[in-house]
């Protein structure tokens, strides 16, 4: 039985939340057991849709996979399969990270082509060319990436043509145990990235670079295993900070830092917010009412296309004019007609959402159409005056940990209900 968000809006956050790992940091160190005949033990490991889908493609390879609390232990020592399947693949993009670890320790490798969010075009052609570069076959056969190295993969210099966080993390994983030295240029430059770079070398690996735009793996024949504590979630810091500002909220947020969120944190700056940084987190507030302010979406260290959605959401009520240009994903504004018929006066001409700002936004049903224009409705409905139900709930379970009860502890007026169709 499908459920829905309910939420009564206009209440203003007070307290404390507590952040979760980062899902998209998670997702590849979990794929990392695939490297190794020794178990990796990570901890801050969020309860997510997405990390469950991880863990079965694991299990279907042969990776056991002990769960306690937020730790999760993975043993891939008796790998029993090297194809990750459809039916799992289709459901998360992410899931296309096991091909670069297989072909390298086992030489071949089947995995599907990838699903996941609707955002347009996120090709996978820059893995293949890249495993292509360390010596690898890969084609496509019947909707599925057939990869062999029989020899094993060497290490090479690859330029990627793009900024690709998921290409990049998967010819890490898959460089670090290939044989010699592996470059890769035009590199993704994510926290996430130096977290798994951090994760390969607790295992034994070389790996220097990461956070720049030019990372180098030299080669070992064998990984380790490793306790590693998966970074805080920045996309859910910035998630929460932002639902603080639009309700006029004060929210403190622990296990997490704004050093991860520098464009993030200089954009709401300008928008009015007010950060106190503290040991283990921040304190987010405003004195005074929201101001328009212009943004492009970028490669990081730039504005973080996934907090796009929820940043509009503060701007469909900010005092003035703002325009939001997205230059990440062609779709990625799919949830301008939901904030629209909640009163939003939103325009877009191709790449780029003229924003004027409304003295209020008012509930209404509007749907998730992904994670982040999920997070983007929430974030309205906090704000809007009367009631808002938001549908396809799948969508936020995948990147948010314990959404309702995290918002409750502040004062919000939200509830899941199950839904007859």
């Amino acid at each position: 039985m499908p459920t829905i968000l309910k939420i009564q809006g206009g209440k203003p956050l007070k307290g404390t939340i507590e952040i979760s790992g980062a899902k998209n940091s998670a997702l590849p160190l979990m794929v990392a057991c695939l490297l190794t005949d020794k178990p990796l033990t990570l901890s801050n490991v969020p309860n997510l849709a997405d990390i469950q889908t991880i863990t079965q493609v694991l299990n279907v390879l042969g990776v056991t996979a002990q769960e306690n609390g937020s730790t999760r232990i993975l043993d891939a020592s008796n790998i029993t399969s090297t194809t990750a399947p459809y039916e799992l693949v289709k459901t998360m993009r992410a899931s296309v990270l096991v091909l670069g670890p297989l072909v390298a320790r086992f030489g071949h490798a089947k995995v599907s082509l990838p699903g996941g969010c609707a955002l347009g075009a996120r090709a996978v052609d820059v893995h293949l060319e890249g495993l292509r570069a360390m010596g690898a076959t890969c084609d496509l056969d019947e909707g599925y990436i057939v990869a062999r190295a029989p020899n094993g993969l060497r290490g090479a210099h690859f330029t990627m043509r793009v900024v690709s966080v998921g290409a990049t993390e998967n010819l890490m994983l898959a460089a670090s145990i290939a044989k010699g030295q592996t470059i890769l240029q035009n590199a993704a430059r994510e926290p996430e990235i130096i977290d798994l770079a951090n994760c390969l070398n607790a295992m034994g690996a070389t790996v220097q670079g990461a956070g720049t735009d030019t990372i180098t793996i030299e080669g070992v024949s064998t990984l380790n295993g490793a306790n590693v504590k998966v970074m805080p979630d920045r996309l859910e810091t910035g998630s929460y900070a932002i639902a603080s500002l639009i309700t006029g909220g004060d929210v403190t947020l622990t296990n997490t830092s704004l050093k991860y969120l520098p464009m993030v944190r200089e954009t709401l700056e300008k928008a009015g917010a007010i950060f106190e940084e503290k040991d283990n987190g921040f304190r987010v507030y405003r004195n005074g009412p929201i101001g328009g302010v212009d943004v492009m979406t970028e490669p990081y260290p730039g504005f973080a296309t996934d907090l796009q959605a929820p940043f509009m959401a503060l701007m469909s009520v900010c005092e003035g004019a703002s325009m939001i240009t997205e230059t990440i994903f062609e779709n990625r504004f799919m949830h301008v007609p939901e904030l629209v018929r909640m009163g939003a006066s939103i325009q877009v001409h191709g790449a780029s959402a003229m924003i004027r700002g409304a003295k209020s936004l008012s509930g209404a049903p509007v749907m998730a159409t992904d994670i982040r224009a999920g997070i983007g409705m929430v974030v309205a409905a906090l704000a809007a005056k009367g009631t808002t139900t938001i549908s396809r709930l799948y969508h936020l379970d995948r990147g948010y940990e314990n959404l309702e009860a995290k918002l409750q502890a502040c004062g919000a007026d939200v509830e899941r209900h199950k839904v007859d169709v």
